[in-house]
């Protein structure tokens, strides 16, 4: 990537998110992430140059030396902040203006700067032989995975149901979504095979935001109130069909829609749960809170196997980073309130709190050394609001799981390192082959906690008020794909010889 030889027709629109717009090469795999401002702001640069960089630099310093040391490197891509030729960015802008979604077009893509993040395609991990069957990656956003304990909880809905369906009828109420999702992070993160499926598949049934499928770098399954790339059932059956065409569930050489399903969900499950040697740990979210009051699924279904998540495993990761959220933001918000006095009173300490990074070893040590007990201090404050706000980078973050059939692993021309080469599923038949990554790990803002506080009022305040409107063991309100995959099997079943 020269930058005096870059061309904006070798770049596609790849997606968006509140901040960041994303393009990928139609070659390399590898896509650059751009800055975004408010659409008013498109005249006048909210930020100089040097601002747009060191906003940059802070997420990959934040990812290489905070997240990486949280969550395991071998999950983490931080890539590296690159200066684009401006008349590249500006061209860049107006050849994707029209793929982008109608909502997102309040904020527009910063064309001032001439700074992106270069990162790896992960939705195109590998690179293929136009012969060989392409990558399948599909992205999760697992959200947040326990329920609070702390004491500073003041309503007692918060210990037992989750944030994210509590947070499902408030988008609901809004107008953000037409349905609620079923998923329960909570099943997902309890490490028992059967909660993971049942949980895999409502997010399959109502992907919003949180569920993607790619194949070969492209979008082929999502929401469609979120993008106009997502399909029907036929349309990603016939996607998946070729990936697990083995096994006993066939009729006539024809696997089952349902049996496709189950069989992609399996592999999702055995990629969640592996991590190499480590052993599977006890449960840690304490008695009772691992189980959500608005989950779908039925206690009385469980079978077989324990709770609990392997020790090296991504979700496990997660979790645990997830859980330096000790106080709920009832509880953190006084220290919040400590800090920003303090710093009212003595601006320049900013810097030595390290309120806004850098993000160096430093940042890392005091927030892993907190210690257990307020001791009034603003050091004490500073490192539970820092601990909060990673922790809420990882209740955000997405994992991206990439799926390749066996012996077609190729090296990308950046090298798989001995910790993300391909492992193959031995139960598989042909073998999948997997990767498991972490991506959107971006600070949160310090500043951001007030904002945080208000909007988990309003999610309680909304769940008390239209919790009941879909109680514990009700039918989705809408028929998914996997209803409309068994109806298609019973119409098979029948087809005539």
């Amino acid at each position: 990537m020269e930058p005096d030889k870059m061309d904006e027709n070798e770049w596609k629109y790849h997606g968006e998110g509140n901040k960041s717009l994303v393009v990928s090469h139609v070659q390399i795999s590898r896509v650059l992430r751009l800055l975004k401002y408010p659409a008013e702001d498109s005249e006048n640069p909210p930020q100089s140059v040097e601002q747009a960089f060191r906003q940059i630099q802070n997420i990959v310093d934040f990812s290489s030396n905070v997240m990486s040391s949280l969550l395991g490197e071998k999950f983490i891509h931080s890539g590296e902040v690159v200066k684009l030729p401006l008349e590249f960015v500006r061209q860049l802008s107006i050849k994707i203006q029209h793929q982008r979604p109608a909502w997102r077009c309040d904020k527009v893509m910063d064309i001032y700067s001439g700074c992106a993040l270069c990162l790896p395609n992960l939705t195109s991990p590998i690179l293929h032989q136009p012969t060989h069957t392409p990558p399948l990656c599909i992205e999760i956003k697992p959200k947040c995975g326990f329920l609070p304990s702390s004491k500073h909880v003041s309503k007692d809905i918060k210990t037992k149901v989750c944030r994210f369906c509590m947070h499902q009828h408030y988008k609901v109420a809004n107008g953000k979504w037409k349905r609620p999702s079923l998923y329960c992070p909570l099943d997902l993160f309890s490490g028992n095979r059967q909660r993971m499926h049942f949980a895999i598949r409502h997010l399959m049934e109502e992907p919003q935001n949180n569920f993607k499928i790619f194949k070969g770098g492209q979008c082929i399954y999502s929401s469609k109130e979120v993008s106009d790339d997502s399909m029907d059932l036929n349309s990603l059956l016939h996607h998946l069909r070729p990936y697990f065409l083995y096994g006993n569930n066939r009729i006539n050489s024809h696997m089952t829609s349902k049996a496709v399903l189950n069989d992609f969900i399996q592999v999702l499950v055995n990629a969640l749960l592996s991590g190499g040697d480590g052993e599977v740990v006890a449960d840690t979210r304490g008695e009772g809170r691992s189980f959500c009051e608005a989950s779908q699924f039925n206690k009385e279904r469980i079978s077989n196997g324990s709770q609990g998540l392997p020790g090296d495993s991504v979700l496990f990761r997660i979790l645990q980073t997830q859980m330096l959220d000790t106080l709920d933001i009832e509880g953190l918000f006084p220290l919040y309130r400590r800090v920003e006095q303090h710093l009212q009173d003595f601006p320049k300490e900013r810097t030595r709190l390290q309120v806004e990074g850098p993000y160096n070893e430093a940042f890392l040590e005091k927030l892993q050394k907190c210690p257990p007990e307020d001791d009034g201090s603003v050091e004490y404050a500073v490192a539970k609001v820092h601990q909060y706000c990673v922790a809420m980078t990882t209740k955000d973050c997405s994992i991206m799981v990439a799926l390749v059939p066996s012996g077609e692993e190729e090296e990308d021309d950046e090298g798989l390192s001995s910790q993300r080469r391909l492992r193959d599923f031995p139960s598989s038949r042909p073998a999948l082959s997997y990767a498991v990554s972490i991506l959107d790990l971006d600070p949160k803002p310090f500043d951001s906690i007030p904002s945080q506080l208000r909007l988990d009022q309003k999610i309680v305040s909304c769940y008390l008020k239209t919790g009941s409107a879909l109680p514990k063991g009700s039918p989705s309100p809408h028929c998914g794909i996997f209803t409309a995959a068994e109806r298609d099997d019973c119409t098979l079943l029948f087809h005539p010889m």
